[in-house]
């Protein structure tokens, strides 16, 4: 019998090369979806870096909340565009208060 729990985080090679990049996106920053798929060495693949971060089990923990548009602008999120403004601004403030 298959554990249902832990097939929710059976992740794909491409999928884990993905959030390992983006756990290196610092607190309170951004970066592109083809910025993810240069680290990972498919810079053909900003629309499925998309896809997989549809797919993070792991948010907020695994920061995809911290990849926006090349054009800037912040994309979609998983929990809600609300939630990643939310998160973002978050960080900015833990960010600025810490470490200036």
């Amino acid at each position: 019998m298959k554990d249902s729990k832990n097939e929710k985080y059976r992740l794909t090679e491409f999928q884990k090369k993905v959030y390992r990049a983006i756990l290196k996106i610092p607190l309170g920053e951004v970066r592109s979806y083809s910025w993810v798929a240069k680290k990972i060495g498919k810079p053909n693949c900003s629309r499925a870096i998309g896809n997989a971060l549809n797919k993070n089990p792991f948010a907020p923990l695994v920061p995809c909340h911290r990849v926006v548009n090349s054009n800037g602008k912040l994309g979609g999120y998983r929990l809600g565009i609300k939630k990643k403004i939310s998160l973002l601004s978050k960080e900015k403030y833990i960010r600025e208060a810490i470490w200036k």
